[in-house]
């Protein structure tokens, strides 16, 4: 019972992950109505920029993750702006290679700055692990600020994007974009800031996942953020709840596999819940069947 609760809070832990970075997914998605690939790369260039912090500007390690946020905010607008602004009105087709192009752009764009080579991460959470059930059971504090870190971020975003204006204004864009500027809001502008919050939120993603798993290099947010989409489509893209919750559930999957029955296809049964919900429920958990005139 012991091993397969710290199992389960390991699931927990790496599902938070997941959710953090399937927040940025839906996000854009829900506003823009386009999937972002490059997030994944995004996730990687935040947690570059706070190893570097750490490393050589000798920056605390939560400056460290202000500066990552920051850095990665200004580098979603700047994304946001040269490679999806001009194709607004492009086929979806168009800005989905454009996402992919954009995602090769990054890997080997810190290919060339930060080498090739493993870099070992320092963690950034200084909270001592917790001990339960005699010493049997053990709660890193990596473990308890991702967890907490996503139950922050879920519950921000939702107030967000119901209580303030322009929260309300991404809300009225998700919508209709037409109407939205007809009534005076500046939908570019709106679109920018969900890219710039989704972007914070990546580098926050890469920063935990790095603490818990300190291995670092170019390729390191590709299949997190793979997996952190297929967490966004379990829980209904465009739907911050389910986003956190599908995220959860599919490191909980992910973590029980890999224990349970294989290591080498724990990746596997994550594909298998994408192939499993867009067959039998594509609008996934929390998400809504819309109809479209054609």
């Amino acid at each position: 019972m012991t091993l397969f609760l710290s199992y389960l809070i390991n699931g927990i832990s790496l599902g938070s992950v997941y959710a953090i970075i399937a927040l940025g997914y839906t996000m854009v998605y829900g506003i823009a109505k386009m999937l972002n690939f490059a997030h994944g790369d995004v996730i990687m260039v935040g947690a570059y920029v706070s190893f570097c912090a750490v490393q050589y500007l000798n920056l605390p390690p939560w400056l460290s993750v202000v500066f990552a946020m920051a850095v990665c905010t200004v580098l979603g607008i700047t994304i946001e702006g040269l490679a999806y602004k001009p194709l607004r009105q492009a086929p979806s087709l168009a800005v989905l290679i454009t996402a992919i192009g954009m995602s090769y752009l990054l890997q080997n764009s810190a290919l060339l700055i930060w080498g090739a080579n493993p870099k070992s991460f320092p963690s950034v959470v200084n909270i001592a692990n917790i001990s339960l059930l005699n010493g049997r059971l053990l709660i890193t504090g990596e473990t308890i600020v991702t967890i907490l870190a996503n139950i922050i971020i879920m519950i921000s975003l939702t107030l967000f994007t119901g209580k303030t204006k322009m929260g309300k204004a991404m809300r009225a864009v998700s919508e209709d974009k037409g109407a939205a500027e007809l009534m005076g809001i500046n939908v570019n502008t709106t679109i920018s800031v969900t890219f710039a919050i989704g972007s914070a939120l990546a580098a926050i993603a890469g920063v935990l996942l790095c603490s818990a798993y300190p291995t670092l290099m170019p390729t390191t947010g590709s299949m997190p953020g793979i997996k952190a989409f297929t967490a966004a489509v379990f829980g209904g893209i465009g739907s911050i709840p389910g986003a956190m919750i599908g995220g959860i559930l599919l490191g909980i999957i992910e973590i029980l596999g890999k224990a349970y029955i294989s290591t080498e296809l724990g990746d596997a049964f994550v594909f298998a819940v994408l192939i499993i919900v867009l067959l039998f429920r594509p609008s996934g958990l929390f998400g809504k069947n819309v109809r479209e005139k054609v």
